[in-house]
Order: structure tokens, then C-alpha cells, then sequence
């Protein structure tokens, strides 16, 4: 086998330009064996020889050199041969050829070339719809898949065993349960129930949709089981968080001597990770040293127990068997570059992931679109957003999960914006599924687009999605973080609860505290168990109503250990009702744990600032500048007739700039002759503050909204840092001026203005 690797690549190599009247199949089984005097056959076949010289091939020895470029996972070389087919062949492709070259193309995953095979072909066979069918649900065109299928079968081609895995595959990667049961319904029609691989399909596409139930009665009905079998219902209960029921099956296996493989030991070592469980007979160890002593030379065995450590968010433990498989010389295919990088993802491991970029650009396995989705994921995840969009611009054929990546990418890199123009860019090519609308609304609500979220609520609405996993909640948040209130509750009471649920209402919920403390005691009743941030979310409530005592005998009576965000939230309402001595008590908690977050040391900042103690404002700001902390530069956005504009602080070059400059020079005078402070008139000390940490840029916003909008529009602006007093007293003073409703939500709360008062009382700046 090393001999005829070593054949190929040096044939590979070889600059013979010779020219041969034909290249016939038994010159290619010589390539195939490292012939030598082969190698001139496929070295004819370059670009330059198609072009200079005539060259005449017999369509078996396409199909073998096809084969052969399949095998040795040769690319380049499949594609050369390709366009020699095209250069030689007039007629339609016949059957045998083109499924030699729909096989290579899926194999690589370029659909886009298979895709034009498959049009080219006089006549298409079973095997023709089932390579496609898979390649399209191996690449997560789960929709195209299943499209596929269906005409398949309009065409009067009747599925066979090897149809159903690939179908079944589409309707549990899109999480389509009710389509699943149609196919499982076709499987029984066409006489395939007691048929293994359909069966073992069954019952992964059940527990990928959730239905952990309806797979259980398929597996216990199977009057054969292989290990197959087995696997899917272990690694389902895993999957669907019932980690003691996967457990209780995999020693059911045991005891009837049926001898566990990698796959296998993969699920159950991660699963007693989880558990932490040691008292079961077979702790993770025990496990790990039962996979070590079985045997493992293929690619498919390692990257199956890295797989399962990368699925049970055991990162390291992935890296490190990772390592050991270079170690022993085994080369990595699309799926352990995929799942290695998604662990590099989730570690931060940048050096690593650059290194996996770069055997996958040598072997090829970049054109696998899971390899090019698990790059964008990574360099989105480790801050190189430049990166992630030169892998995605290079994908021939993105599917939903590469614009997914690249929105998500986007968002995590505060490029919003660009993340909403990604996301109607799609809209015109794929249709976007409950995970893509989720980040999508993620975007919205960091910006204050209600308008672009709204619109997405109704899509989601419009193609029966809103429903879907996490969804529900991501529309929750964004109506709350956009200060429509009236639009969350009635979210929230059509849809179903879970801590992320109440959680996320709880935030809303600021200054109403008894209607807070209420929803709090509620999750008891629905069996809900308060987080970290549930009970953070109490302690603001309390603090900004001023009960910093009660607030404080809250967190000491916690049931959990109080995290940095629940004494944040104590911290911040000791400045605002400049309680310095239990502020300095929260911060001493904080700075325990966290060192590094820089909203804290504003916070103090602040506390201090306000009670006039500015010999410990300079302490903390040396501190900060030890430790190398960087203000973000101030940023506002508001949205008008549907189009989201952001403003940095001291803006001088957006378009209508000398117009906002002219609105607010005429606002500050209206604010002197009705007796308000100058906006200026603060001294040196209080204008940096000002200038770092607020920088008011919603002024400039609010400005450009009165401009653009028609008298009696409200306006809500978003913001990316604390607003100060100056810009509070400010928008007091407009709001009552212009007789608007103006929202602004910083990174603390949202102030609702109207008739010059705001929601906040005065108290949160």
C-alpha cells in the first residue's frame, strides 16, 4: 500500500510531456499500482496538454482514471479529468461515467460540479439520486436533500436500503420530525422496517429530533441488532441529556457479551465525564483504558472518539486524542478537521487552528464545506473576523450552516450591522433556519433594531419556525432589550418556560419590584430553579429601589455562592445612592474573582466620582491603566424608517452632521435660558469621565432621530457604554421640549423619557 502511494505522488511529480494516442484502463491499473510506465498517461491530462495537444480517451479509462482520483483524493487531478471529459465528449454522459465523476465530486464536496454532472447525464440510475441525495445531506443541504429525494420518487425510482440512511440523515440534521415520520412511513411502505441500516437511520433521526421515546420502541422491536444499533441508542440518551438511561443500556450490552467498539467507548467515556461518575462499575477511566487496548488504525476510529469528546464539550480531551493520532501517523479527514477546529473554537486555540487551515488547504479537505464552516466558527470565536470572511467568500456552494457561521461571526465581533446585510443577502439564496433568525435577533437587540426584529418575527411566524428550540426566547429578548414591553409580555404568555425564559423577563422587569420579586417566587411553583443570574437580576431590582439593605441580606442568604455579576449588581446601585462603604464591600467580592472585567472598575470609578472622593478615582484609574484596560470608544444607534445608523462620540463626519450640531446648539441654549447647568460647565475632572465613559454619542443620535422622523415618533437609541448625568439631564430637558417619548438603553438599564422624567427617577446616573 505505501508502494503505490509512493507511485502516485511520484507520477504525480513527473514533467512528461509526452504525447500518447490513447490512455487505455490498463494503463491506469498500472498508474494504480505505481507502474511507471503509467504515469505518463495521467500526466497527458494537465491543462497544457488539453490545450496543445489532441488528446483521445476512451470513456472506461475516464471512468477509471475518475475512480483513481477518488481514491487518492486527488482534486486537482478530478478536475482536470473532468474538463478533459467535456473536451472529449460530445454526446450526454453516459450512466457508468457520470456516476464515476457524481461519486468524486460528492466525495470532495464540490456540489456545484456533481450538480451540473447530474444535469449532463442522458440517463440516471438509483445509484445516481443516492450518491447526490447524500452528498447534499452530508454537506447539510437538508432541504435540497429531502427535495431531492422527492423527485426521485416522482420519477418512479424506488428507494432501496442505502436511500434511507441518507433522507433519514437530512430529516434529523434540520431536526424535521414531522417529515421523519413521512419517510418513516416510505420506509415501511417500501418494505424496509426490518431492515437494519434503515432501521439504525430510524432511530438517529428520532433522538436527533428529541423523540428519545419513539426511537427506544424502534430499537426494542429490531429482531437484529448490530453495533450500530447500539451506538445510536446509547449516544442518543447522551445527546438528549439522559446520561443514566445511556449508562443503564450500554451495561445491558455487556451483559449480553456483545463487545462495545470505539464509537461505543467514545459515548460512554464522555457521558461518566459529565457525571462525574465513578460508583457506576465503569468510571471514565476504566473506560479510557478499554479503548486503549482495542484496536484502532483507521481514521474513522479516532475521529469517532474525538468527536465524542468535542459533542460532550470535553474540548481538551479532543485536542489531546487529536495529538496522539498525528502521533501514530494517521492522516485526518474533513470530519476530524471539522470537529478538532470546532474544539479550537471553543479553547481560544488559535495557533492550532491556523496549523489545522493549513493541512486542510494541503490535503484538499478545504473544499469540504464542513471544513470551510468549522474555519469560520474558529477564527470568529479567537477575534480574526477577517479571516472567517476570506473562508467564507471562498466557498463555491454555502449552505445555511456557512451564512449561519458567518452572521454569528460577525455579531461576536460587534460588526451587527454587517451581520443584518449577511442575513438579507441569504434570504435572496437559502432559506434561513431557527438558529440563523436567533443570532439574527441577537444582532437586532444589540443594536436596537426593532423594526428588522420585528420583520424577523414575522418571518419566523410566516414559514412556522417561531416555535422552534431557543427561538421563542431570542424574540423574547429582543422585544425586552428593545423596550417594548407590551410586545414581550405577550411573548411570554403564548410561549413555553424555561429558566432562560424567566430570566430574560426578570431583566425587563427593572423598578417594578414587587411584580419582579413575584415573577422570582413563581419559578418555584413552575419547577424552575433559580441561576446566578436569576438571582442578580433580584439584587438590581432591590438596589435600584433603593432596599440596598434588603439586597444585601438577600445575597448572604443565597443558596449558591454569589458570582462577580450579583455583587456587580449591588455595586452599581451603591453609586447610584452613593453607598460608598457597602459599594467598597461589593467591589472587595468582585475584585476577589474577576480582575479583568472593565465595567466594574467603572463602577467604583463612579461611586467614588459621585461622593467626591476623587483621590480614590485616581487610585482606581492607575489601577486600570496597570492592568491594561481599554476604554471602548463611545457608540449609539438609532433606528429610522427601518434602517439602523450608529454615531461614535465626537462624530464629525457623518452626512448630517452640521444639521445635528445646529439642532443640539439649540437645545443647550434653551437649556440656559430655562436655567439648566451648561452641558460644559463641569470641571476637568468630570468632562474626561464624561468623555470616557460616556462619550455622548446618543445625543448625536437622538439629534439625527428628531431630524428624520415625524413630530410625535419615538425615538429609541442604544448604547455601548454607561450614559452619564450630563447626557440624563439633557435628554430630560428634549424629551420635554419636542414632546417625544425617548428610550435609551445603556449597558446598565433602559431610561424611558417622556415629558421630561425619566423611568429611572434620576437615580441610575
Amino acid at each position: 500500500m505505501v508502494e503505490k502511494k509512493k507511485g502516485f505522488f511520484r507520477w504525480k511529480k513527473l514533467g512528461i510531456m509526452s504525447t500518447l494516442k490513447s490512455v487505455s484502463t490498463a494503463t491506469v491499473e498500472k498508474i494504480e499500482e505505481g507502474d511507471g510506465e503509467g504515469e505518463a498517461g495521467f500526466e497527458r491530462l494537465t491543462p497544457v496538454n488539453m490545450k496543445t495537444k489532441l488528446v483521445k480517451v476512451e470513456e472506461e479509462s475516464f471512468v477509471a482514471l475518475t475512480r483513481l482520483c477518488e481514491n487518492k483524493r486527488a482534486y486537482k487531478e478530478g478536475d482536470y479529468v473532468y474538463k478533459a471529459v467535456l473536451n472529449s465528449l460530445v454526446a450526454p454522459l453516459g450512466v457508468r461515467l457520470g456516476n464515476a465523476l457524481l461519486s468524486m465530486f460528492v466525495r470532495f464536496g464540490d456540489l456545484g460540479n456533481a450538480w451540473n454532472v447530474f444535469g449532463r447525464m442522458s440517463e440516471r440510475d438509483l445509484f445516481s439520486w443516492n450518491v447526490l441525495v447524500g452528498g447534499y445531506a452530508k454537506a447539510g443541504f437538508f432541504d435540497e436533500a429531502l427535495c431531492l429525494y422527492h423527485r426521485m420518487l416522482w420519477d418512479c425510482i424506488r428507494p432501496d436500503m442505502y436511500t434511507f440512511p441518507c433522507v433519514l440523515r437530512s430529516c434529523g440534521g434540520a431536526h424535521d420530525f414531522v417529515r421523519g415520520r413521512e419517510i418513516h412511513g416510505h420506509v415501511i411502505r417500501f418494505g424496509f422496517e426490518t431492515d437494519v441500516s434503515a432501521v439504525n437511520a430510524l432511530i438517529t433521526m428520532y433522538v436527533k429530533c428529541g423523540h428519545v421515546g419513539s426511537a427506544r420502541l424502534l430499537f426494542d422491536k429490531m429482531p437484529h441488532r448490530d453495533i450500530i444499533s447500539w451506538n445510536a441508542m446509547i449516544s442518543g440518551y447522551f445527546e438528549n441529556g439522559e446520561c443514566i438511561e445511556g449508562l443503564n443500556l450500554f451495561f445491558s450490552m455487556l451483559e449480553l457479551s456483545i463487545d462495545p467498539d470505539l464509537m461505543t467507548m467514545t459515548s460512554v467515556i464522555s457521558a461518566c465525564e459529565l457525571l462525574g461518575e465513578d460508583k457506576l462499575g465503569r468510571n471514565s477511566w476504566e473506560a479510557e483504558k478499554v479503548f486503549s487496548g482495542m484496536e484502532s488504525g483507521d481514521v474513522v476510529s479516532w475521529t469517532a472518539m474525538i468527536s465524542g469528546y468535542e459533542d460532550n464539550l470535553l474540548h481538551e480531551k479532543a485536542l489531546e486524542t487529536y495529538k496522539t493520532m498525528e502521533l501514530e501517523g494517521i492522516m485526518p479527514d474533513e470530519i476530524t478537521i471539522a470537529c478538532v477546529l470546532s474544539a479550537c473554537a471553543c479553547l481560544g486555540q488559535l495557533d492550532m487552528g491556523v496549523k489545522l487551515h493549513e493541512i486542510a488547504d494541503r490535503t484538499g479537505l478545504i473544499s469540504y464545506v464542513i471544513v470551510a464552516n468549522s474555519l469560520i466558527d474558529m477564527y470568529s470565536k479567537c477575534k480574526c473576523i477577517d479571516k472567517a470572511l476570506e473562508v467564507f467568500h471562498g466557498i463555491p456552494d454555502k449552505n445555511v450552516i456557512s451564512w449561519t457561521s458567518i452572521i454569528v461571526g460577525l455579531r461576536i465581533n460587534n460588526q451587527s450591522f454587517e451581520a443584518l446585510t449577511f442575513f438579507q443577502q441569504m434570504k435572496i439564496k437559502l432559506r434561513p433556519n431557527s438558529v440563523t433568525l436567533i443570532s439574527v435577533l441577537s444582532a437586532c437587540a444589540r443594536i436596537g433594531a426593532l423594526m428588522c426584529g420585528k420583520e424577523i418575527h414575522a418571518y419566523a411566524l410566516k414559514t412556522g419556525v417561531a416555535s422552534e428550540g431557543f427561538l421563542p426566547n431570542a424574540i423574547l429578548d429582543m422585544y425586552v432589550r428593545c423596550g417594548r414591553m407590551v410586545s414581550a409580555l405577550n411573548q411570554f404568555k403564548l410561549q413555553n418556560k424555561d429558566v432562560g425564559t424567566w430570566n430574560i423577563l426578570l431583566s425587563g422587569r427593572s423598578g417594578l419590584v414587587k411584580e419582579g420579586l413575584d415573577y422570582f417566587n413563581n419559578m418555584k411553583l413552575h419547577r424552575v430553579n433559580p441561576n446566578l443570574k436569576h438571582y442578580a437580576c433580584v439584587v438590581d431590582l432591590l438596589g435600584r429601589a433603593g432596599q440596598l439593605k434588603e439586597a444585601h441580606e438577600f445575597i448572604e442568604k443565597m443558596p449558591i455562592k454569589p458570582d462577580p455579576a450579583v455583587w456587580g449588581a449591588l455595586l452599581n446601585a451603591c453609586r447610584i445612592h452613593q453607598q460608598v462603604q457597602l459599594g467598597e464591600l461589593a467591589a472587595q467580592h468582585i475584585f476577589k474573582e474577576d480582575t479583568g472585567s472593565f465595567g466594574y472598575y467603572i463602577l467604583l470609578c463612579n461611586l467614588y466620582a459621585d461622593s467626591g472622593k476623587w483621590d480614590e478615582v485616581a487610585k482606581v484609574r492607575r489601577i486600570m491603566k496597570e492592568e491594561g484596560l481599554i476604554v471602548d470608544p463611545g457608540c449609539s444607534w438609532v433606528e429610522v424608517k427601518g434602517k439602523v445608523h450608529a454615531f461614535l462620540s465626537d462624530d464629525n463626519f457623518h452626512a448630517q452632521i452640521k444639521d445635528i450640531n445646529v439642532v443640539l446648539d439649540g437645545f443647550y441654549k434653551k437649556m440656559e435660558t430655562a436655567g439648566f447647568n451648561d452641558h460644559s460647565s463641569v470641571d476637568e475632572f468630570e468632562t474626561s469621565r464624561n468623555d470616557i465613559f460616556c462619550g455622548h454619542s446618543e445625543r448625536l443620535a437622538i439629534a439625527f432621530g428628531l431630524i428624520n422622523t415625524a413630530p410625535g415618533t419615538p425615538i429609541l437609541v442604544t448604547k455601548n457604554l454607561h450614559m452619564c448625568q450630563s447626557c440624563h439631564r439633557s435628554i430630560e430637558f428634549i424629551s420635554k421640549l419636542v414632546r417625544r417619548e425617548i428610550s435609551v438603553r445603556d449597558t446598565e438599564q433602559f431610561h424611558h423619557f417622556r415629558d421630561g422624567i425619566c423611568s429611572c427617577g434620576g437615580e441610575s446616573c
